[in-house]
């Protein structure tokens, strides 16, 4: 019994170790590091080896920042109607033990914190801040559709290969045998093929008065609120999967045979999600309680659903805005300040 508990207590440190670096996004700028690698030993929620690829990879550190920076930036875009809306503690958990379990609140967090990466150093590496890399000088020569590849495409094969060793490291370390590492590192990857898939070509004309004589067109990543509406997409749709040996090998496979197969790009998870109805500090959950809720959606941002049936509180409360604005040549608008009165509806 007491072995059972042991490894029980082992597995939900290791998970807890998996996204402890997001603490990242609420320290100061990591730019001084370059300046003084040995301060890698000192930042908070980093796993050994990730400390590791700090100090071979100082320079990088300020863009992981970043990365999770716009990963938990997103993360409370795309949940901000919903019960649980990435509320984010103190510590370094950063969402207490919300997404220390397998669910589909875990899959989304991993999914876009590995993005976050992959695409805050993508973005640093064609921007010139980072010596190891720079703008994907193998996007070369003509295009099938004819134009020219030339200008600074994103090197987003370096931010992917970046987030893998970054952010898999600690999954890894454990071995591919346990279920919940396994739905971690296919979110990780899920995360990172949302950016891929959706790389786009952006293109300038060259010719005698504007004409598109030559054409010179580059690769550019999405923008990420882009792969955040991606993701909860596939958060919506994720497929429920247990762990199952096949052969040799153990796989994760859907559940029920009712399931839809999952690809490479979708999302799984192992448990179902608790209500989030009610506070819960131990476990991280805020309740809905004084949340605003929409009166008149049937979804769950509506007052039945996002209040769990508690009811709600209506009250007035005065909003200003920006009204009768004319044109001033040259060149100002000028705006009135218009006050009115709306109602706010918010959880018992």
């Amino acid at each position: 019994m007491e072995s059972v508990y042991l490894c029980s207590v082992l597995a939900l440190v290791h998970h807890a170790l998996a996204v402890t670096w997001l603490y990242l996004a609420k320290q100061p700028s990591l730019r001084g590091l370059v300046r003084d690698p040995s301060a890698c030993e000192s930042l908070k929620g980093l796993s050994q080896e990730q400390v590791r690829i700090c100090h071979r990879q100082v320079e990088a550190m300020d863009s992981v920042k970043h990365g999770a920076e716009v990963a938990l930036k997103e993360c409370q875009h795309q949940f901000r109607n919903r019960p649980w809306n990435c509320s984010t503690l103190q510590g370094l958990q950063v969402f207490g033990k919300v997404i220390l379990q397998g669910t589909r609140e875990s899959a989304f967090v991993h999914a876009v914190s590995s993005a976050g990466i992959a695409f805050a150093v993508t973005r640093a590496c064609s921007r010139g801040e980072l010596e190891k890399c720079g703008c994907d000088r193998k996007v070369r020569g003509v295009s099938p559709e004819g134009f020219q590849w030339s200008g600074c495409s994103d090197n987003l094969s370096y931010g992917i290969a970046f987030s893998q060793a970054f952010v898999d490291t600690t999954e890894r370390n454990r071995g591919a045998s346990s279920s919940r590492v396994l739905m971690n590192l296919h979110n990780n990857e899920a995360g990172r093929k949302a950016i891929l898939t959706h790389m786009k070509v952006e293109c300038k004309c060259h010719g005698v008065s504007g004409s598109c004589e030559i054409r010179t067109c580059w690769k550019v990543m999405p923008p990420f609120h882009q792969v955040g509406n991606l993701l909860k997409e596939k958060f919506e749709s994720a497929t429920e999967v247990h762990l199952k040996r096949v052969g040799s090998r153990k796989l994760l496979v859907p559940k029920s045979s009712r399931f839809k197969p999952y690809a490479t790009h979708d999302l799984v998870y192992l448990v179902a999600s608790p209500d989030f109805c009610n506070w819960d500090p131990r476990g991280g959950i805020f309740g809905t309680t004084g949340r605003q809720c929409n009166r008149t959606s049937p979804a769950v941002d509506g007052c039945e659903l996002l209040c769990c049936g508690r009811g709600f509180r209506t009250a007035q409360a005065e909003v200003v805005e920006r009204c009768s604005c004319k044109f001033r040549w040259c060149c100002s608008v000028k705006c009135r300040q218009c006050r009115h009165l709306v109602e706010v509806h918010r959880c018992r």
